[in-house]
């Protein structure tokens, strides 16, 4: 799917990654539709996206992806202002690092809730327009995480597999139709995420600085992917390597990784 002149809802469009896909599409698609908890800093990017490109039509909903009821909201929003959507990207995502059996309980129901939940909600709200149009794209934000089991991070970890299998099945299924699927997997990069993931007596842990991949690097290189219709990116070379060893290295040589990696921790 072309992106221009497409309408595109990204949600986690305050910050980081959403914030940086909501800039670069500003002179390429006709629409935005930015969700975001903060709703000042919303406002904010909104202003200046429609101040750079006078012509886009750029739509704000403040909105918690963990309360069900305000995802209820936020789709019957759409409906009632009769925003077609082209483009999903689901890129809000919530993390926590540090021992699973001393990690707060209503954390990891919000992680769960907005990495998996959420996002499949969404998906299965808006997909059957997409379908009806033939034409439409499905950009979901996952994580090399979500490719082996990560002591310290084993919620977010688990979230972010379901995320890439989730993707791929549907991307399956969707042959055919007009409608594509992608999934995005970076590995670490300098957003907010590292510090908002520690806990209060914590330090952020976001790895060595040469597998870092830039803001700019990562959206640039998956909204190429949805247009070129790859099932999969995974931004940076270094990540890329490192993650094509690990899908081809055997679990029980993960699993003595992992108890290794849990000990130093």
């Amino acid at each position: 799917m072309k992106i221009d002149e497409c309408s595109a809802l990204i949600t986690g469009g305050s910050a980081g990654l959403g914030r940086e896909f909501a800039r670069q599409m500003a002179g390429r698609a006709r629409s935005l539709v930015l969700v975001a908890r903060r709703e000042q800093r919303l406002n904010e990017l909104r202003d200046e996206l429609m101040q750079q490109t006078p012509n886009l039509s750029v739509h704000t909903h403040r909105t918690d992806l963990a309360n069900p009821s305000e995802l209820e909201e936020l789709i019957t929003w759409l409906k009632r202002e009769k925003i077609d959507v082209d483009l999903l990207i689901n890129n809000a995502g919530l993390g926590d690092r540090g021992p699973f059996a001393t990690s707060d309980v209503i954390r990891n129901e919000q992680i769960m809730l907005v990495n998996m939940v959420a996002l499949t909600s969404l998906t299965r709200r808006l997909l059957p327009g997409m379908i009806a149009r033939k034409r439409g794209a499905i950009l979901n934000v996952s994580s090399s995480a979500g490719f082996l089991p990560i002591p310290g991070f084993a919620v977010y970890a688990a979230t972010k597999a379901y995320v890439t299998s989730f993707s791929e099945a549907l991307r399956a299924e969707l042959r055919g139709t007009g409608v594509s699927v992608c999934v995005l997997c970076p590995g670490p990069v300098h957003t907010e995420f590292q510090e908002v993931a520690k806990r209060p007596d914590g330090q952020p842990d976001s790895g060595p600085e040469f597998v870092h991949v830039s803001v700019e690097q990562v959206v640039r290189d998956s909204l190429a992917a949805v247009e070129a219709d790859r099932p999969l990116v995974i931004p940076g070379l270094a990540m890329k390597l490192g993650m094509f060893l690990v899908r081809i290295t055997p679990m029980p040589i993960l699993r003595w990784a992992a108890r290794f990696s849990a000990k130093r921790d």
